[in-house]
């Protein structure tokens, strides 16, 4: 028997597997639909145990693409931050923030700033003990001497 390999399941045909299945169709006949075989409408569906997820949606705290637009023709222009942020009612703090977080004044773009904000923005991510091998070792070390934080304040 030959195995097939996982199709990935594209972002149209989820939409269309959860729409099927909140309106109570049954898994056989989600998966002849779709073209989609049992295992993989099934891993769909427990990744979320069975509930429809919610779309991403952006916090109206982060900068949303038109405001990144309009500081990137603020710079073009060369605007000050102030006026930049004064017409995107937002701090010059955060204007300065963005800016220099995605490249600075000279290579800021917003389509990239934004893509890049989105990107960083999303869940689960790694801990800092997972992605920094020598902080692993300080913590470990600290944690086998039964050191804790108190003890540098004590002192």
């Amino acid at each position: 028997m030959e195995r097939r390999k996982w199709k990935r399941v594209s972002a149209k045909a989820r939409a269309e597997l959860w729409r099927r299945w909140k309106q109570g169709e049954p898994v056989s006949r989600i998966c002849v639909g779709l073209d989609l075989r049992r295992m993989t409408v099934r891993r769909v569906l427990l990744a979320n145990g069975g509930y429809v997820p919610r779309e991403p949606h952006r916090s109206a705290r982060v900068l949303s693409l038109k405001e990144r637009e309009e500081i990137s023709r603020g710079l073009a222009s060369k605007d000050s931050l102030r006026q930049i942020a004064d017409r995107i009612g937002r701090a010059a703090s955060t204007v300065s923030r963005e800016i220099g977080r995605h490249g600075g004044s000279q290579a800021y773009r917003a389509e990239q700033a934004d893509h890049e904000a989105w990107t960083n923005a999303q869940r689960p991510k790694l801990c800092k003990l997972r992605q920094n091998s020598n902080l692993q070792r300080v913590v470990a070390a600290k944690l086998s001497a039964n050191w804790s934080p108190e003890q540098d304040r004590a002192g």
